[in-house]
Parts: structure tokens; sequence; C-alpha cells
């Protein structure tokens, strides 16, 4: 599971099936604790299913792979990011 930051959003003209009324957020990952503070974009995106509600600027938890569609089994949701969790705060510590 990562650190991303909700950027943005999108949306399909076509979709498979199994994505009728899905809500897909852009989101950047969040590489280092340096980049947390930082609200500009710039780096790679990812498409993500959001299950939570997330909105844009929002800190959530990213599922990646196969874990990104196993909450919906036994339905097959061609996905390979979700967001599962909107972080209302953290506490990390750099190393010494």
């Amino acid at each position: 599971m990562k650190m991303a930051r909700v950027v943005g959003n999108t949306t399909l003209a076509r979709m498979h099936p199994a994505m009728h009324s899905s809500t897909l957020r852009c989101v950047e990952v969040i590489g280092s604790i340096d980049e947390i503070d930082n609200l500009t974009p710039g780096g790679d995106l990812i498409v993500a299913w959001d299950t939570c509600g997330s909105s844009v600027g929002d800190l959530v938890a990213l599922a990646e792979g196969p874990e990104a569609a196993a909450p919906f089994k036994p339905d097959i949701k061609p996905i390979d990011a979700s967001i599962v969790a909107i972080l209302d705060s953290y506490d990390i510590q750099k190393p010494n």
C-alpha cells in the first residue's frame, strides 16, 4: 500500500461494463517524506478507482495490483489501482 495525493478526476467515454458508475481519480504517489506537503502536481499520474469518495487534495491510501481488485470478488473489475482509505492524519518521523 502506498500514500498518494488526489490531483484530479477522469472520465471514460467507453468502458468495460464492470466499470459502470465508477469514480476514477488521478493520483500522484508520494515517494518520500519531503513530498508529503507538496501540493503541486509534477510526478507520474495513476488512474485509481475511488471506493471512498475522495476529492482533489486528499491524502489517500492506494492499493495496486491484484489487491486493488480483491474487495470486489467474486466480481471481476479491470482495475490495477484503487483508493482504499482517506488519510485524516499521519505520524512519520525522519530517521536520525
